[in-house]
């Protein structure tokens, strides 16, 4: 059988500078070489030989890979049918403001190959929201959940727990939210409205007081706003847009996977008038 034709998707975050890759390949191999950046990734098929550390490694779906900046490595297909993979490449600055309060020193990757499936998930989910339109917001939180994950990687706890003024600042945050549900606030914008230290911390107690993230409970009212002005008769594109969708099949997407119901038919089914 003939492998699929070769195929990169390539983005590139403006705020944080993270690039993210998506990619196939049967032919194609890397030469030897080194990246500037920290580079996670994860094998979506096939399998991925690369040398690394002194050592030829072969990742198989579902592992992730880990190479440190200025850390020499190639890569080439380890069976006929090629392999297809996505990765991060994250900026040493990037990384480094997000491990602000842990020990110091140069963090390092404890291993080159791993298996830790949240993290695997956290990297296609990240791959996902840079490679396609969407908010601001839901890029930040896919790149931090990916550096969560990463710390016990990295050798670096979670900064301590904030109590104090939690509540205030997840109250902050939330009316924030509520403000303008369809601006594109970036989550250290939305840091600074509610008085939290940085983005990480707001993640943090936003999270323990609401039990979700700013992004997802922000999609959540947007959800809640749509219901609304479909039931009084608007139309969906107009709705979408109202309501900070990227548009009417961005609205359709999340709208049908939340109720089981497309926009135009709960809009029809509640005022009796097709769209």
């Amino acid at each position: 059988m003939t492998p699929p034709p070769d195929r990169v998707r390539l983005a590139h975050d403006p705020g944080s500078g993270v690039e993210a890759i998506r990619a196939r390949f049967a032919a194609h191999a890397y030469d030897l070489h080194r990246h500037d950046d920290w580079l996670v990734g994860v094998t979506d098929s096939g399998v991925q030989d690369f040398m690394c550390r002194g050592a030829r490694r072969r990742s198989t779906p579902g592992r992730v890979i880990l190479i440190e900046p200025q850390e020499a490595h190639d890569g080439r297909a380890g069976v006929a049918e090629g392999f297809a993979y996505c990765m991060l490449y994250l900026p040493r600055s990037w990384l480094r403001a997000g491990l602000a309060g842990a020990p110091a020193g140069d963090p390092r990757f404890t291993a080159s190959l791993c298996d830790d499936p949240p993290l695997a998930q956290a990297i296609r989910s990240a791959c996902g929201a840079l490679l396609r339109p969407g908010e601001r917001l839901a890029r930040e939180a896919a790149l931090d959940s990916v550096l969560d994950r990463l710390r016990p990687h990295l050798g670096r706890p979670g900064p301590a727990t904030f109590r104090n003024r939690d509540e205030r600042v997840a109250r902050l945050a939330r009316e924030r939210l509520h403000e303008d549900i369809a601006g594109d606030i970036g989550a250290d914008a939305l840091a600074k409205a509610a008085g939290a230290a940085d983005r990480f911390q707001l993640a943090r107690i936003f999270r323990a007081v609401h039990g979700t993230s700013p992004h997802a409970y922000l999609a959540q009212v947007r959800l809640v706003r749509a219901r609304e002005l479909l039931a009084a008769g608007m139309r969906p594109a107009a709705v979408a847009a109202e309501c900070g969708f990227a548009d009417q099949s961005h609205l359709g997407r999340r709208f049908r996977r939340a109720y089981g119901l497309t926009p135009a038919t709960y809009r029809a089914l509640c005022t009796g008038v097709p769209d």
